[in-house]
């Protein structure tokens, strides 16, 4: 996924085309998710094994959301077996020319306030762009650093898995490849630069299912700009039709096909438009994580611990990692019809990708809760790093009782990155626009 980042889009295409509150319990007055107090010990030594008997001396390295599930609050709660590991914390280094671009061109990066209450950003052009985000705007700062995080310029899934879970724990999974290129601010050595001006892209993201049958060949494009406040552009391919057509940008909130997913929640957890956001900074703190998991080589739901679809020990150990924490919630001018009332993110203070989520519906009432294990992956002529664009999400209604398992890769398939890709997959034409579509079953 990236919440089944597919099956999520895929079903909401099928379905679209064809027709501050905290979550868990707190002492008054107290900030659950503010910084752990410096009286208490800033990290959990390896070896450590937390479980539903001893969960509570390590309720400070965990987010909100992760206690609420072990205290049972919710319909979605920890299995009674849950085996969390702590394993030693390992730091992958960013990338050598990502961090060449970032002392290049973070010097002259400048945030611009917009009439409408919104920010944008000017100057931009590759690397970390708020290297050492501080006030005024230091949340908003931290979360553009989410935003060009440094991902591959092309990574493939060729078979992706989206489960549906209800709750009578009946399942319905769907699979599906994905193609995900990067086009603008690349640092990867001899990766295609997208010509500067209006319409450059920044990325985009091809899916086409594969499983059921009956919704074989369906797929789906996003195309994000370089320009941050140009909407995002997505279109659908529908096998009935034999053509694309495009989505429209009221369907951003959607909830359809069974998934628990809206537009707004994919690529890898988060994908908005930051001019149109509030971003709060709430704090730097320690959390615990799994950002180098070994998913299941089998269907779901083998090796995976129900009925929550949380990982277990073969899995692999977790890590104490630095957070830091960010309330988001859309400006005022922009509020109107909008999924969430506020989105709390823990983001990877080293390699900036989300780690962990909880939503509040427009009530600000809890509703959601995701969770996020970002594969390591080896990229060639750049090193092991967190941040592919491949990863296992769990995301759980809490007030529907609903649930979405999703794995990028599943089953133990192929991925390719950057120069591993077959020729097949280097076409552009084919998986970068909205043309490209409409060569499906050709």
């Amino acid at each position: 996924m990236s919440i089944g980042e597919t099956t999520k889009r895929i079903t909401c295409v099928i379905a679209i085309c064809i027709a501050g509150l905290c979550i868990g319990g707190t002492a008054a007055g107290e900030n659950p998710r503010a910084g752990t107090d410096g009286a208490l010990p800033d990290t959990i030594p390896p070896g450590t094994v937390i479980t539903m008997a001893n969960w509570q001396n390590y309720r400070a390295f965990m987010p909100e959301g992760m206690a609420a599930l072990f205290e049972g609050k919710y319909f979605w709660r920890m299995p009674p077996d849950v085996h969390i590991e702590i394993g030693p914390t390992v730091i992958q280094p960013l990338p050598k020319n990502y961090l060449a671009a970032t002392e290049k061109y973070a010097p002259t990066v400048r945030l611009v306030e917009l009439p409408d209450g919104g920010i944008t950003l000017e100057n931009y052009h590759g690397g970390i762009p708020f290297p050492n985000p501080a006030e005024p705007h230091k949340g908003w700062k931290t979360l553009a650093n989410v935003w060009y995080r440094y991902i591959p310029h092309l990574s493939i899934d060729t078979y992706g898995s989206g489960c549906a879970i209800d709750a009578t724990l009946n399942y319905n999974c769907q699979a599906y490849t994905a193609v995900k290129r990067q086009l603008a601010y690349n640092t990867d050595a001899n990766a295609p630069a997208e010509p500067p001006g209006p319409n450059a892209r920044y990325f985009t993201e091809w899916f086409m299912t594969l499983e059921p049958e009956q919704d074989k060949y369906t797929a789906y494009l996003t195309v994000n700009y370089a320009d941050p406040a140009r909407p995002e552009d997505e279109y659908a391919f529908l096998p009935a039709l034999r053509r694309y057509q495009p989505i429209s940008s009221a369907a951003r909130c959607s909830e359809t096909g069974g998934m628990d997913a809206t537009f707004e929640d994919f690529h890898n957890g988060f994908d908005s438009n930051l001019t149109e956001l509030d971003v709060e900074y709430i704090a730097h703190r320690k959390i615990i994580a799994l950002v180098d998991p070994h998913p299941p080589t089998g269907p779901f739901p083998a090796d995976v611990d129900m009925p929550l679809g949380w990982p277990t020990p073969k899995w692999g150990t977790w890590e104490v990692r630095d957070v830091d924490v960010l309330g988001i919630k859309k400006i005022p001018a922009k509020a109107a019809g909008y999924c969430y009332g506020r989105r709390v993110v823990y983001t990877d203070s080293h390699f900036s990708s989300i780690l962990w989520e909880e939503m509040d519906n427009m009530q600000m009432q809890p509703w959601k809760i995701l969770a996020i294990f970002p594969l390591k992956v080896d990229v060639p002529q750049v090193g092991a790093i967190n941040t592919a664009a491949l990863d296992v999400e769990v995301l759980w209604d809490i007030q529907r009782k609903h649930a979405t398992y999703s794995s990028e890769p599943a089953n133990g398939r192929p991925y390719y990155i950057n120069e591993q890709a077959p020729p097949e997959y280097r076409d552009d034409a084919r998986y970068t626009t909205p043309a490209g579509l409409n060569l499906i079953m050709r």
